[in-house]
């Protein structure tokens, strides 16, 4: 199992700083021959698409994130929308680091749902697909962990992956996600989604929880479904939703037999899991 503290949270902290700036590490364009040493990996979410590229080492080199409406409950809605952000996250990213740039990405999907649609926007993109996993998985292998679940709460649904000693046993989801917690709110105070968004990423959201909780509520009641009869000692957390004051003592609350792991921030720790999906050591066994 990686380090919370020291191997995860530092990369996450990264990926952060460079999605912010839009620049990348300075030395991350010299030493190695094109289309080497660097992994891409791409991230269609409900409320984002995220494209990062890390080094050999699974440290982000460079990010690229835009809040988007292209996808709902796994299901790319705008497909248009979606590759032309793809595209444009790539020739962004393409001016910083030239041929160094990988031609393949991985993607992901929800489980329970087509890998074949976020597959089909990678390649109108023009890029190949070098690995497809459905979002917990990808978690849970990004961790390598041996007896425990990943939560990744996205913008649609909420997932759920199952690890026991290193290998994925169980895997699945159910809407209710971010964009339910964002319904919830608009309607609470009578705005638009789109201002209700905004104020849900704002930082001073406390004050939000006691609205938005019942949501979190169903998704904790989704989690404990899917986990009956699953033997794990720890819930490991992910998802930009998770960043709300109160998601982890909820699920603390919930589930008081197991250690409850929020990694900060959680935003981008799907896409760091997808990136790294190329990575050695980094690809689940999934029983058969």
């Amino acid at each position: 199992m990686r380090s919370i503290d020291d191997w995860l949270e530092p990369r996450l902290a990264r990926a952060a700083a460079l999605a912010a700036s839009g620049e990348m590490v300075a030395d991350a364009a010299n030493g190695a021959a094109p289309g080497t040493g660097l992994h891409l990996g791409i991230d269609l979410g409900t409320s984002d698409v995220v494209s990062m590229v890390l080094d050999a080492q699974g440290n982000p080199v460079a990010v690229r994130l835009d809040w988007a409406d292209v996808v709902r409950d796994g299901v790319v809605w705008d497909f248009f929308g979606a590759v032309q952000i793809v595209r444009r996250q790539i020739e962004s990213l393409a001016a910083q680091l030239g041929e160094r740039l990988p031609r393949r990405a991985a993607t992901s999907y929800p489980p329970g749902t087509d890998p074949r649609i976020s597959v089909n926007v990678i390649e109108a993109a023009e890029l190949e697909v070098s690995g497809v996993i459905d979002e917990p998985s990808a978690v849970a292998a990004l961790l390598q962990l041996d007896r425990a679940a990943v939560v990744d709460i996205g913008g649609g649904t909420t997932g759920v992956a199952v690890v026991q000693q290193g290998r994925i046993v169980y895997s699945g989801d159910e809407p209710t996600g971010g964009h339910h917690v964002t319904l919830t709110l608009a309607g609470a105070r009578n705005l638009p989604l789109t201002e209700a968004e905004a104020l849900k990423r704002r930082a001073d959201n406390a004050a939000l929880w006691p609205v938005v909780r019942p949501v979190f509520d169903k998704m904790a009641h989704i989690v404990d479904t899917h986990l009956q009869g699953q033997q794990v000692d720890t819930l490991y957390l992910s998802g930009g939703s998770c960043s709300m004051p109160g998601v982890r003592d909820l699920f603390a609350q919930v589930f008081p037999h197991l250690q409850v792991i929020l990694p900060r921030p959680p935003l981008f720790l799907t896409p760091l899991a997808i990136a790294a999906h190329g990575l050695p050591g980094a690809r689940p066994q999934a029983e058969t």
